[in-house]
This record gives structure tokens, C-alpha cells and sequence, in this order.
């Protein structure tokens, strides 16, 4: 089996330039960004064309439609849809490998938010991008619920796994839901790699003995995507470990210190997983040659 796994870095959390993130991504050994190229920094886009072209690197564009990672809750269908296509037309000269869209809203009834994927996907069809939807707290993949109610009426989205929100907005690890996991991973196209847990959307250390429970959930959760996707053709797959700031980052009380390197963390993320991808797929080759 040739397929690759491939790491990118998110610039969420990031505090240097565009330039730096390029640097400090291929020095771990990823292949690209993550990253908008809408940005309230007017310096933000040139720079990102600038870092693509000198260095030749892999981009994933992010879009969150109407509104940053919670949407403006009365924000109509319409907006969203406007958002979208204005942030694809912005991102395309760009060249992005896909694009990750964090849209809808939970709010939404469950057929509000299918004719918004259907629409959607008509606009990233025209434009000639493929748009992968997120499973993200405040849009319409918050729980895994949800999720499936949709993606019953919507067998050709593509979804990116980030199975971290579902985590704390269930209150438990999803191996007790794995036909939900099941399900997301036969529409999966990307995979967000934070680790969640019963009380929060990211642990304070993935490397913690403590919470080596919650970091071998997600990975059995990973390891079913690799596997759905490898049954679909993929020759590669793709991987943005994700562990951000805003609240996300355990800080210590008083003094505000954060207890843990964002950067340091997503990097062991990465690595881990690079490992893990190669133990599954060395495991698969055994149970193939087994089963043969």
C-alpha cells in the first residue's frame, strides 16, 4: 500500500510571520500551510503568495462563512452561501490542494443546513475547488448527531474530521458512537488532529500519561478514516495537527502563563502520527497477507 500521510501547519496560533511558519513546518518535515487567505491583515495575503511561490509549498485554504469560527447566529443561508464563494474567488490564484470550510451554523434546522451543503457544493463545483466541511462546535457538524442526520441525504460531501468538538460537546470519548465515526469516515477528506477530552476540546499535553486514554480514542477514530479513504483510492491523506490558543490552551491561573509550547505540541502531534500512520499501515499489509 503507497498511501502517504501528509502534515500541515495551521497559523492559527501562530504569532510570527507567514514567512517564519513556512520555515518552522518544513524544518518538521510537513508539507504546507493551513490557512485563510481572508485576513484583517492587508499584509496577510501578499505574504502568503509571496510564501507559496518562493518555496513551492502545499497550501489548504480555510474559510469560515459568515462571520470567524461561531457564525453570527442570525446570518441567513444567502450569507453564508455570498461568504463562500467571495473567500474561493479570493484563495484561487492561490492554488490551494482543497479547500476547509467551516460552515452552517448548530442552530439551523437539520434541512436548512443539507440545502446549505447542496448549495455550497454547487458553488465549489463552479469555481473547480474541492471544499471538505468541518465537524466543528457552532456550524452544522457540531455533534455527531447531527452530522450523520445530514450526511444521510449528502453521499458525495466531503468532510474534515475534527473529532476534538465532538468530544466535549458530548461529553465523551466517540468510541461509544462508532456508527457516527463510521459514517464521518466514509466521507472524510481531511482530518484535524487535536485530542479532546470528556471536559474540554483540547487536553493540556497529548504526550501525558493522563491522558493516554483520550489520545488512543482519537487515534482508533483516525485509523478508521485512513482505512475508508484507503477503500476509496486515496494514494495520500492529509493531516493539520490543531492545537490552538483562545482558550483552547490550559494557561495557569494569576499569572496567564500558558503551561504548555503550542508549536511543541503540534509538532508531537505530527510526528506521532507519522509514526502511527506507519504502524497501521504495516498492521493492514499483515492482516492482508494473513486473510490472502
Amino acid at each position: 500500500m503507497t498511501m502517504k500521510l501528509k502534515n500541515f501547519k495551521t497559523v492559527w496560533g501562530h504569532t510570527g510571520t507567514i514567512e517564519e511558519a513556512v520555515t518552522m513546518a518544513k524544518e518538521a518535515g510537513f508539507s504546507g500551510l493551513e490557512a485563510p487567505a481572508k485576513h484583517d491583515d492587508p499584509n496577510h495575503f501578499p505574504a502568503l503568495q509571496a510564501a507559496i511561490e518562493k518555496h513551492n509549498i502545499e497550501w489548504i485554504q480555510e474559510i469560515c462563512t459568515a462571520g470567524s469560527y461561531v457564525p453570527r447566529r442570525r446570518a441567513s443561508v444567502e450569507e453564508h452561501l455570498a461568504d463562500l464563494e467571495s473567500q474561493i474567488i479570493l484563495g484561487k490564484s492561490l492554488k490551494p490542494q482543497f479547500v476547509n470550510v467551516m460552515g452552517g451554523c448548530d442552530a439551523w434546522p437539520i434541512q436548512t443546513s443539507i440545502d446549505f451543503f447542496k448549495a455550497a457544493m454547487d458553488i465549489a463545483d463552479k469555481h473547480g475547488v474541492l471544499c471538505s466541511f468541518e465537524t466543528h462546535r457552532g456550524r452544522s457538524f457540531y455533534c455527531p448527531w447531527n452530522t450523520m442526520a445530514i450526511l444521510e441525504h449528502l453521499p458525495d460531501i466531503k468532510i474534515t474530521c475534527d473529532f476534538s468538538h465532538w468530544v466535549v460537546v458530548s461529553e465523551r470519548l466517540m468510541d461509544s458512537e462508532w456508527d457516527a465515526i463510521e459514517l464521518a469516515a466514509q466521507h472524510a477528506h481531511h482530518i484535524h488532529s487535536r485530542v479532546g477530552y470528556d471536559q474540554g476540546p483540547q487536553v493540556p499535553h497529548p504526550a501525558a500519561p493522563e491522558y493516554q486514554a483520550a489520545l488512543e480514542s482519537h487515534q482508533r477514530c483516525w485509523e478508521a478514516i485512513w482505512t475508508a479513504q484507503r477503500d476509496r483510492g486515496y494514494t495520500e491523506t492529509t493531516m493539520t495537527p490543531e492545537f490552538g490558543p483562545d482558550g483552547y490552551l490550559h494557561h495557569l491561573p494569576f499569572t496567564n502563563a500558558p503551561i504548555a509550547d503550542l508549536w511543541q505540541i503540534n509538532s508531537w502531534i505530527g510526528h506521532t502520527e507519522q509514526q502511527h500512520f506507519g504502524q497501521w499501515k504495516q498492521a493492514t499489509k499483515l492482516a492482508e497477507v494473513s486473510h490472502g
